[in-house]
């Protein structure tokens, strides 16, 4: 019980993080469109994305709406349903759920979302917090489950030589 009071605690966090600096943002950024952060690196640009990652689906609102808020009924019940699970894959789902949660608010209340960091020094989208929280939310999500691949192949690799071994 207390582990799922945590996750819910720290998804809380990160979707208050979001949209405090989305509102920020808005109040700030909007009206002068755009501040270096650090000079041809990062700049802080105001962006109104009606669209998925990279504008993709833009103008879908109801479609974005729905599939992100499927994707994160998946999310939650996957945080709840296997709670004995590790750090690193709780960590996993509660950056995810935060961060789409984030971006789901702006979506269902504005039809767009706010982002803000532009990357200087390559052709990317521009994007905000939640964005990163969804995508490093993902990365560890890969992570766990390659460890989880690893010590699977491990763990079958030392009952086979086991058996071999006579020892089994």
């Amino acid at each position: 019980m207390t582990l799922i009071l945590l996750d819910l605690v720290l998804t809380a966090v990160l979707v208050g993080a979001d949209q405090l600096l989305k509102l920020w943002a808005s109040q700030v950024l909007a009206p002068v469109g755009s501040l270096p952060l650090i000079p041809h690196v990062i700049e802080l640009r105001f962006i109104l994305n009606r669209g998925a990652a990279f504008s993709m689906l833009n103008g879908r609102q109801a479609l974005l709406i729905a599939v992100t808020s499927a994707a994160l009924a998946v999310v939650a019940w996957m945080l709840f349903a296997h709670r004995g699970r590790g750090m690193l894959y709780r960590a996993a789902l509660v950056l995810i759920l935060g961060g789409g949660i984030g971006n789901l608010i702006d979506r269902a209340l504005n039809g767009e979302v706010v982002d803000y960091l532009n990357l200087l020094f390559m052709n990317f989208a521009v994007f905000n917090f939640a964005d990163i929280c969804v995508c490093v939310g993902v990365g560890l999500l890969i992570l766990q489950i390659l460890l989880e691949e690893r010590s699977g192949q491990k763990q079958e690799k030392e009952n086979k030589t086991g058996r071999d071994n006579g020892t089994a």
